[in-house]
């Protein structure tokens, strides 16, 4: 890669960091697909300055079908919407930077079906959590609704699930193992991952934000509470579902449930592989056939596992 490209990159991991408070975990999965970019961009004897969009086109092709920069492993379909989000993000900052003209702008991203659940790209999720600032800057209740975001996402629970947790749900014992006790409908309980991204948020929140609100409250009745309200109370479902419509309008998407995080929570795992009971553990589904309704959103991802594994196709 060459020695402006190199730059470009610092500078714009330089701008995550400090002007969109992004985690260190963030920050390194945006640079390792940064690094696959600029690679192949080496590879093809193109910088981020000549790139143009039938070149970015290419590389995302490529990324699907296998190449020397993934290892000549073909990547998911969700593993290659987060990559170009990461490039769009790139030329985003290199052309508000070095006035670079930007042609991932003009790259399209696949759309959906209206006729399935209503799930986000990668890509929306992403623009929806980074609506919500959490850097040096980032206001009690921002911290709150950062973290609550991100925890839907991750654990794909239920508003009133999340809502309902206490401090002392979320084990944060060991970082790389941490989960979450959700109880689920019928009272039926179970333990979900809950990934870096949203425990750095949590524990943000927890930090920087969540001791001032338990301050304010009057009655110490929600005491145990995670997720209070400005006056210090637990948040009510109706909070919930504004936190993440606001969220959704800030980020250009319109108004987003809190079932719609729930969605794409479980298309996205599908979409990268995991297999359909993990997912409907995952969900607190009684019954498979619930989760199932999921694997139609991910049509491609079926005919390719088909294509690869059938011995006469």
């Amino acid at each position: 890669m060459s020695a402006d490209d190199l730059t470009l990159r610092r500078d714009w991991v330089r701008h995550l960091r400090t002007e969109r408070g992004l985690s260190a975990n963030t920050l390194e999965n945006y640079g390792r697909d940064a690094d696959r970019y600029l690679a192949w961009l080496g590879s093809e004897g193109l910088t981020v300055a000549t790139a143009q969009v039938a070149d970015i086109e290419r590389f995302v092709a490529d990324l699907r079908t296998g190449h020397e920069v993934t290892g000549g492993r073909p990547l998911a379909q969700t593993s290659a919407a987060r990559n170009l989000s990461t490039v769009r993000s790139l030329h985003a900052f290199a052309a508000l930077d070095r006035g670079i003209p930007d042609a991932a702008d003009a790259v399209p991203v696949a759309q959906q079906r209206a006729d399935l659940p209503k799930a986000l790209t990668v890509d929306q999720v992403a623009a929806l959590l980074d609506a919500v600032p959490v850097g040096e800057g980032a206001r009690v209740l921002d911290l709150r609704d950062r973290a609550l975001l991100e925890l839907l996402y991750s654990t794909g629970a239920r508003i009133s699930e999340v809502l309902a947790l206490d401090v002392d749900d979320i084990d944060r014992a060991r970082r790389d193992r941490a989960t979450v006790v959700l109880s689920g409908k019928g009272g039926r309980e179970r333990i979900v991952p809950v990934g870096l991204p949203a425990l750095d948020a949590v524990e943000a929140y927890l930090v920087r934000a969540r001791p001032q609100l338990a301050a304010r409250s009057t009655s110490g009745a929600d005491t145990a509470a995670l997720f209070l309200t400005a006056s210090g109370r637990r948040m009510r479902r109706q909070s919930g579902f504004n936190v993440v419509s606001a969220a959704g309008e800030r980020a250009g998407l319109g108004k987003v449930s809190p079932h719609a995080l729930r969605h794409s929570f479980a298309t996205h795992l599908l979409a990268g592989g995991a297999d359909i009971r993990v997912v409907q553990e995952l969900l607190g589904h009684s019954h498979v056939v619930t989760t199932q309704i999921y694997a139609k959103v991910t049509p491609d991802l079926l005919r390719e596992s088909w294509a690869l594994s059938h011995p006469r196709t």
